[in-house]
């Protein structure tokens, strides 16, 4: 519990002492935000933010693992892999945006194309490991082997959950906070279920977003960018899988659940209707925008729902 306690400690430490310096680098190379034309007017003012912060809470999350995350198993290094690996997809989207001036990274099938074998690692990883395996825990149902079944629904599992956070990744604080809340949640969840180098490695996660908030919160000094969006979503995926608790993560990120789950409503709807549309905008955070909430308001009642997703699932586990 200590190890665990100083993973957190450490991440948040490291973000908060290199954060101001991190964020002037940024700001000299250009990385600057572009703002999408449909997002709400307010947003406007968010152009030429500096981006691309998520790297900050990356080194960190590397530096913490490598000095306070024992024992530094095949698992853990795996998870670690994973979630540079997206990472470093997510930087590529990035560049590409500012190098366009444009709101405009890779294509659907250019991000897809790298994010589909990093996913594969993990889950091959777990299917071949006789204590993991390919089942999943259902309630009522008990542990049902899925066999290689397993294998397309943890890779699609990794990259839907790294666009999730990606979506909800759209407001000063958000996507910080509630990865802070998830993966602090399933640092405590790894330890329930014996695996403690899992949980300091969701510790320092959570630790480095709680540092990176300091700097992000509204209005945000600096933005994460897809780089720590897509790095933070697939890193809490390859933890569930990890430690095969794949079904409580819909419940403890249920914020990202919900993000995603407004896009593909508004984008379904809008096509089988006509054009008619279900939220005034989507992602779900927009939607609360433009029917009268602050930012701050938004930000803070999704902390709120994604800290009583975090109690529910700790529930379930407990």
């Amino acid at each position: 519990m200590e190890r665990v306690a100083f993973s957190a400690t450490l991440a948040a430490l490291l973000v908060l002492l290199a954060g101001r310096w991190a964020v002037a680098q940024l700001y000299r190379l250009n990385f600057r935000k572009r703002i999408r034309e449909e997002a709400p007017e307010r947003h406007r003012g968010k152009a030429g933010t500096p981006t691309m912060g998520g790297v900050l809470i990356l080194a960190s999350v590397i530096v913490t693992v490598a000095l306070a995350v024992r024992p530094l198993s095949v698992g853990v290094l795996l998870v670690l892999l994973v979630t540079l690996g997206y990472g470093a997809v997510g930087a590529a989207d990035d560049l590409l945006a500012i190098r366009r001036e444009r709101n405009l990274g890779l294509r659907a099938r250019e991000r897809l194309a790298m994010q589909i074998p990093l996913a594969a690692v993990i889950a091959l990883y777990v299917v071949r490991r006789p204590e993991l395996g390919s089942g999943v825990v259902l309630p009522y149902a008990g542990r049902v082997d899925l066999g290689w079944i397993y294998l397309v629904l943890a890779i699609l599992y990794i990259v839907g959950f790294a666009n999730a956070v990606n979506l909800t990744d759209g407001l000063d604080g958000l996507a910080g906070g509630t990865v802070a809340i998830a993966a602090g949640t399933y640092a405590a969840i790894a330890l329930r279920l014996g695996q403690p180098e899992m949980a300091g490695l969701a510790a320092a996660i959570a630790g480095a977003c709680v540092g990176f908030v300091w700097f992000n919160a509204h209005p945000a000094a600096v933005i994460m960018g897809d780089v720590g969006s897509n790095a933070l979503g697939a890193g809490l995926a390859a933890l569930a899988i990890a430690t095969k608790s794949e079904l409580t993560l819909f419940i403890v990120g249920f914020v990202f659940v919900l993000e995603a789950a407004s896009v593909l409503l508004q984008v379904a709807y809008f096509k089988t209707t006509g054009g008619r549309r279900i939220f005034r905008m989507s992602p779900l955070h927009h939607h609360f925008e433009l029917s009268g909430w602050t930012e701050t308001q938004t930000v803070t009642r999704m902390w709120l729902i994604a800290a009583f997703a975090a109690l529910i699932g700790m529930t379930i586990i407990f």
